[in-house]
């Protein structure tokens, strides 16, 4: 997420009422995830374990809860508590703006684009051409849909991240600021959800076809003309490359790159990286070859033990 103008690290850092490390005019351009972070972003880390990732990332200001050495180039935001305070700055930077019509008057639609009724159009949102949005379909703030799109009833574009720090109290909801972008000749079945980033984008790549009842966790990338069948469930920050099929009731683990042409068979739990042009099935999935051989050879036991 990039801020509407740069600031400078005394800025922020007044924002937050936190010390700071590093020239008071340094320039912050704006706040990202670790994954998609570019110089100028603030990025945040709370546990040792992640303080070497966050500090050697693209990131030039880290916003950490202990004061360590700084890498050149960069500066440091000290903060009792960077969860929280990472927080702050995404509510400062993108509030919360409640809707007053079912359309927002700064939505965007294009030529020859049907909304049915009952449907809610966000603040920001832009919808290309030659779209058709079906009924109770949601639209959150900053959404943008491309041109000869389809969404069909029911559907939620934009709901918050499925993100939480487990605290003493109770669990603590990371806010989020991203949007989610559906490029060019995209059908979204009935009843999905598509989350949107925390700070980045969601983005579901131009010819893909999700069928009904799909999660699509935030930041996660899908790419070009990938096929997911129903009632597969996504996790957050994944990366699905181009010529991707996923059949029904497929589980993906959070984090994880689904290598181009890559095939996984339905009720499979995907908990690792795919190789390119391979077929997956079991829960965990492996190579589908692999795991019909291991199947014949199961098939086998009884009659092994009766021959005994």
């Amino acid at each position: 997420m990039k801020f509407p103008k740069p600031y400078t690290l005394k800025e922020i850092a007044k924002l937050i009422n936190c010390n700071f490390v590093g020239a008071e005019d340094f320039k912050v351009l704006g706040m990202n995830e670790i994954h998609v972070v570019e110089p100028g972003d603030i990025v945040f880390v709370d546990h040792p374990k992640y303080y070497d990732k966050a500090l050697q990332s693209a990131a030039t200001i880290v916003l950490i809860n202990k004061e360590v050495g700084c890498p050149e180039g960069k500066a440091l935001l000290i903060s009792d508590d960077p969860f929280k305070d990472f927080n702050i700055l995404t509510n400062h930077f993108k509030p919360f703006k409640s809707a007053n019509a079912a359309i927002s008057p700064s939505a965007k639609i294009g030529k020859n684009t049907i909304i049915q009724p009952n449907c809610f159009i966000g603040n920001n949102v832009t919808i290309g051409d030659g779209c058709i949005v079906h009924s109770n379909v949601s639209i959150y703030d900053d959404a943008i849909i491309g041109n000869n799109v389809t969404i069909h009833a029911g559907s939620i574009i934009g709901a918050s991240a499925f993100y939480y720090k487990n605290r003493p109290e109770g669990f603590d909801q990371l806010k989020s600021g991203g949007r989610v972008v559906i490029k060019d000749n995209v059908d979204v079945g009935a009843l999905c959800t598509i989350d949107k980033g925390v700070t980045g984008d969601t983005t579901i790549g131009e010819g893909s076809k999700l069928d009904n009842q799909i999660q699509v966790g935030h930041d996660t990338v899908i790419g070009k003309k990938c096929l997911i069948a129903s009632q597969t469930g996504i996790a957050g920050c994944c990366i699905i490359e181009d010529e991707v099929t996923i059949w029904g009731q497929v589980g993906v683990k959070s984090g994880i790159t689904i290598a181009k042409g890559t095939v996984i068979y339905a009720q499979s739990g995907l908990g690792h990286s795919t190789e390119p042009n391979t077929i997956y099935f079991g829960s965990p999935a492996v190579k589908a070859r692999d795991k019909f051989k291991e199947m014949a050879y199961i098939r086998q036991i009884p009659e092994l033990l009766k021959n005994k």
